[in-house]
């Protein structure tokens, strides 16, 4: 057989990864076998060509296998979409990065507050994380069976946020606050006089046919097929998967695919979503938490071969997922469901050496 150009090259990147790719499969496996996750799907994608797999179960009773085309929830890599459309509006003019909240959303923050757009996005304005660990009934961190299931407002949410004390001054630090992106996501919808999942579906879903990425608003159900999410409730693990996205609205309620997500991050990073001065602001990022850095809705991890990822981490009830590509255009995006162990804090670093580097 007489091989064509673009054969060669297509035998040639299977072969560069089939290593890195057992690897991975090995890695996750081993979550599984320590109990540290029930399932994982990921996906891997490099010079158009995709690579994909699913280890696991989907149901810890039946232990039916996970799918890799499977749903799931995936927290607060949402903040990456709403950043998004909050930079394409400042493309059209309709806003400005360092113009204050308070211009386009009055009344919205105390009176007075000079926090700016660009501090909601970087998670420098202060405000507090209404859905941080410590609030009984909103954190989004501790599973509660009947509080999870109930319908929230943004209103409801910013307003659990404004009844503590600020971390800082606006700009005076940096600290991750769900709060920063509930208003962010009032924004677009101050600015486009549509409900910001609607802006989102239109200037991002559609365009890419994301087909399989939704914004659940209050419904409580995931599509098929999906993994089932574990959370500890009482000392013993119970099934999450069901829960009221509403109390995560803009900062966390999307529901995706490893695919569409690898399309989003692939079209955002590659410029095709905002112009190339938007998205070098998105990309500039500070320093924030576990050596991780973080822009206007995106995050930077360093590899340890030297380089840097970006994209972002979600995390809710029963669902964990890291959406990251590097600037040669490889993008991983793993989505795992946390169980009964312990993870390994060296999972993700070891993952991102194993197929970025």
């Amino acid at each position: 057989m007489i091989l064509t150009k673009s054969m060669t090259l297509a035998l040639a990147l299977s072969t560069a990864l089939t290593g890195p790719h057992d690897s991975l499969r090995q890695q996750l496996d081993d979550l599984v076998k320590a109990q540290a996750v029930s399932a994982a799907l990921v996906l891997v994608r490099d010079g158009g060509e995709d690579w994909s797999t699913a280890v696991g179960y989907r149901d810890a009773r039946t232990h039916a296998p996970a799918d890799a085309r499977g749903y799931f929830r995936v927290g607060s890599v949402t903040k990456s979409f709403v950043a998004t459309v909050l930079l394409q509006l400042s493309d059209e003019g309709k806003l400005g990065l360092d113009d204050q909240v308070d211009k386009h959303l009055p009344g919205a923050l105390p009176e007075g507050s000079p926090i700016t757009v660009r501090q909601l996005l970087n998670h420098t304005s202060g405000l507090f994380d209404y859905a941080g660990a410590g609030i009984p009934g909103w954190s989004a961190r501790d599973y509660r069976p009947k509080e999870t299931l109930y319908d929230q407002t943004p209103q409801e949410l910013l307003a659990v946020g404004l009844s503590k004390r600020p971390y800082f001054e606006p700009g005076g630090g940096w600290h991750y606050s769900n709060t920063n992106y509930v208003v962010a996501a009032m924004l677009v919808e101050k600015l486009t006089g549509k409900p910001y999942a609607q802006a989102v579906k239109e200037r991002i879903l559609r365009p890419l046919r994301l087909e399989h990425t939704l914004l659940p608003g209050h419904d409580t159900a995931m599509p098929r097929p999906h993994a089932r999410g574990y959370a500890r409730y009482n000392g013993r693990t119970v099934d999450a998967t069901r829960m009221n996205p509403s109390l995560e609205f803009g900062a966390g309620e999307m529901i995706s695919t490893t695919a569409d997500l690898a399309t989003f991050f692939d079209a955002l990073l590659g410029g095709k979503l905002t112009s190339q001065s938007a998205l070098k602001q998105m990309r500039t990022t500070l320093p924030a938490a576990d050596g991780m850095r973080y822009g206007l809705g995106l995050q930077e991890f360093k590899l340890p071969c030297g380089g840097s990822v970006y994209g972002h981490s979600g995390g809710t009830f029963g669902y964990l997922t890291y959406a990251l590509r590097s600037d040669s255009g490889r993008t991983l995006v793993l989505s795992a469901n946390p169980y009964t162990g312990q993870t390994p804090a060296d999972a993700l670093p070891k993952a991102l050496g194993t197929v970025f580097c």
